[in-house]
């Protein structure tokens, strides 16, 4: 995350963490742990393309949580708005790291990194931010409860920023006033800065959040799984 923005707490709000001098550990230069394209990355033939998505969320007739600021101490004028099927925001995206430690995520990368993530793999551990791209909600308060609106950890966002979608899980909680946030991998996939200290972007990301049971994951870490459910409810959305 930059310098000046919302880190998370254990188990509950976010942080991240990425490059050093060593030039492997460099957004240009991934280290060893870095993994190649996933599905996250692949566009066929008829998937909901960025402007597609863009249109279907042109308007907020639904306010069902805010005001939250992109980063701490900002202005909080950013609402989430509510679909049948889905909520959704428009905001910045910050860099998370936190959860397993890594090449990219440790403390020599980011003095903030925690080790641990609100959400847990299926063998019970922290997700991992330089593989799985996730993204980050606030944590329950009065300005918006996610569970409340439908969502879960698991839960699949649709990741909107400049002319890409990506699709993720939702993997960990955030600060109660500020929202924009994704892991290190998701940053990545979308061809943003993925360092946690001078990356991310002050760009418009738009956030599409799908609500139900159906819209989540079974296992955390399946980025496969994510993808199919991301891209059948992305469709749904569309009409499709």
């Amino acid at each position: 995350m930059r310098v000046g923005l919302a880190h998370s707490l254990v188990l509950l709000l976010v942080s991240p963490a990425a490059c050093g001098s060593d030039p492997s550990s460099s957004p240009d230069a991934p280290g060893p742990d870095a993994p190649g394209p996933d599905a996250s990355t692949v566009d066929a033939p008829g998937d909901p393309t960025a402007a597609e998505l863009r249109a279907a969320i042109a308007s907020c007739d639904t306010v069902v949580g805010g005001m939250f600021a992109r980063d701490a101490g900002g202005t909080a004028n950013i609402s989430i708005c509510g679909l049948p099927t889905a909520v959704f925001w428009t905001a910045d995206l910050d860099v998370d790291c936190d959860g397993k430690m890594s090449t990219a995520c440790n403390l020599s990368t980011d003095p903030s990194y925690q080790n641990q993530t609100a959400a847990s793999d299926s063998m019970g551990n922290p997700l991992d931010a330089a593989t799985l791209p996730y993204v980050v909600v606030p944590v329950k308060s009065t300005r918006f409860n996610y569970q409340s609106a439908g969502l879960a950890l698991g839960s699949i966002v649709a990741v909107i920023y400049a002319d890409q979608v990506a699709y993720g899980v939702i993997g960990d909680l955030g600060p109660s006033t500020v929202i924009g946030e994704a892991s290190y991998r998701m940053a990545e996939v979308l061809g943003i800065d993925p360092d946690p200290s001078t990356g991310g972007t002050n760009a418009d990301v738009a956030y599409v959040a799908f609500t139900g049971a159906s819209a989540k994951v079974t296992t955390m870490e399946d980025q496969a799984e994510a993808q199919a459910i991301g891209l059948a409810h992305a469709k749904a959305l569309l009409g499709r």
